[in-house]
């Protein structure tokens, strides 16, 4: 029976995948498996039971993924899950910043006493006119799951779309409109476009990407937006752009301290995957991902670990979590060869830590674990 602990509050579309080999925990610390959404597990202990923290969705700032990987628990993501959500609200962004209708429902609240006003909203909402999307250019910086999605879209509505995406994938590329400008630098989307959406992970090379300097190459008059994290942009460099009217508005789902009083940013309170479908997305994919690691030993779309797919084979499998040094596949089959055949195996790696899976015609004894656990190298072994 394998305990699963959930620290947010868990779509039922997932938790109802869960069969009679699951039981529900409120114990962290006797959990094999935990569930998570924006709960932080920095200040968890980490137990040796467990073995994966699933997270439904697909920023993980919130685990420590170090600290997991060093132990053999395996953090998974769900990335795309909540792709459509997330392009959704930046296209509402975008029509948010193209005609100023926070604005004007402000104003209305403002007047809605008065008898006359329905005469007061006519005379009263040229102050509140915009211009429209359609026949300006969107630069897209990250065409994956959303940022593709956002490109698709904005192509359909009339916009002349340009996309910037060193790292795009075939699988990506293929699902991109043929009406997205492929641009080869950031810098040819900063000099072109009207709006700008940037859809990239954080980390050293992009953290503050949209700063003084980038923003002095864009037209005036810009409109930035940001769904994907607020450390992309420097909020000094933003505030004085806004303040000078190069930038006309720029639109987060991240507000912060600096950002929620900034004039002229349009902050939203990081909705991008509140609708009831991501959330159902995001269970779903990460409840099956954690089943199947829990079941089977296999790993698709984990973040601190390899990701290695095997189908079944054999009387038992044997998952070895080691170090991604010289010769130590060369010691695991050894020493399982002194026992018994091996049948299939795969083996992947991620920076400095390894995962091989190996499916075996005989079920392992003790010896046979005692002389894998002995490898120097070896950091967690499963049996299945």
């Amino acid at each position: 029976m394998f305990q699963i602990n959930c620290l947010n509050p868990i779509s039922g579309m997932g938790l109802d995948l869960l069969t009679e080999s699951y039981a529900i925990t409120d114990d962290f610390a006797d959990a094999d498996a935990a569930l998570v959404r924006s709960a932080s597990v920095h200040e968890l202990p980490l137990s040796d039971k467990l073995l994966a923290v699933a997270r439904a969705g697909a920023g993980v700032n919130n685990i420590p993924l170090d600290k997991c990987a060093e132990k053999g628990i395996v953090v998974f993501n769900t990335p795309g899950a909540n792709a459509n959500g997330v392009k959704e609200l930046a296209l509402a962004g975008m029509l948010l910043a193209a005609r100023d209708i926070v604005g004007g429902i402000n104003w209305v609240q403002t007047v809605k006493d008065d008898e006359n006003v329905a005469k007061l909203v006519e005379k009263g909402k040229k102050a509140y006119a915009g211009t429209e999307i359609m026949g300006k250019k969107l630069g897209v910086i990250g065409l994956g799951a959303i940022g593709g999605l956002l490109a698709n879209a904005a192509a359909s509505l009339g916009m002349e779309v340009y996309g910037c995406d060193p790292y795009l994938s075939v699988e990506a590329a293929w699902h991109l409109s043929h009406r997205v400008h492929h641009v080869k630098s950031n810098e040819e989307i900063f000099a072109t476009c009207d709006y700008i959406s940037i859809h990239v992970p954080l980390m050293d090379a992009t953290r503050g990407m949209i700063n003084a300097d980038t923003i002095a190459m864009m037209k005036d008059g810009v409109v930035v937006l940001n769904f994907a994290r607020d450390a992309l942009v420097d909020d000094d460099a933003m505030a004085a752009a806004l303040k000078s009217g190069k930038v006309k508005r720029y639109v987060t789902d991240f507000p912060n301290a600096k950002s929620a009083g900034m004039e002229g940013a349009i902050d939203i309170p990081h909705l991008g995957a509140s609708t009831e479908e991501s959330e159902d997305n995001c269970a779903v994919m990460a409840v099956r991902q954690m089943m199947d690691y829990l079941e089977n030993g296999n790993i698709k779309n984990s973040v601190n670990l390899p990701n290695a797919e095997m189908a079944r084979s054999g009387v038992s499998r044997i998952c070895v979590f080691h170090r991604n040094v010289p010769n130590v596949i060369a010691a695991l089959t050894s020493e399982v060869g002194k026992h018994c055949n091996i049948e299939n195996m795969v083996n992947a790696s991620k920076g400095e830590y390894a995962y091989t899976m190996l499916d075996l015609s005989a079920a392992p004894d003790d010896s046979m674990i005692a002389a894998l656990t002995g490898i120097a190298e070896v950091t967690r072994i499963r049996v299945i």
